[in-house]
């Protein structure tokens, strides 16, 4: 259980620092594709975050070296890569149904919590289970 409640406050802290990512990427680019840049950058610094506190709080994963951890880093980043597509297909459809920020935010939420839960099942089983250097 208690493995359950750190996890729901690290995936909080990192959506917290995607949509934050998002709404300071809408405010100082108006420009073209605004709305996609900003899921862009959001992604990205989610994803670090996660990954940093994933490592030390929830897998309690040291890497051996620099490469070890960028080869881990790596492989965490493609096993996120379906669960982002799900992520985007629910805040680009809701952007795209309701043509509302707010909407657009709501669809984020519910695709990061899906994504997040389906992201430890596959962390736990590919990402962190040996502990060795590649």
């Amino acid at each position: 259980m208690r493995l359950a409640i750190v996890y729901t406050i690290i995936a909080l802290i990192a959506t917290v620092a995607n949509l934050g990512a998002q709404e300071l990427t809408v405010r100082a680019w108006h420009g073209a594709f605004q709305i996609e840049l900003s899921v862009f950058i959001g992604t990205g610094v989610g994803l670090v975050v996660k990954y940093v506190l994933d490592k030390i709080f929830i897998f309690r994963f040291r890497a051996a070296s620099t490469l070890h951890d960028l080869h881990t880093f790596i492989l965490y980043t493609a096993m996120g890569v379906v669960t982002t597509l799900l992520f985007w297909g629910f805040e680009f459809g809701f952007n795209s149904a309701f043509q509302d920020k707010n909407m657009r935010y709501v669809g984020a939420l519910i695709g990061l919590g899906l994504g997040y839960w389906a992201k430890y099942h596959l962390d736990k089983r590919f990402v962190f289970r040996i502990q060795a250097a590649p």
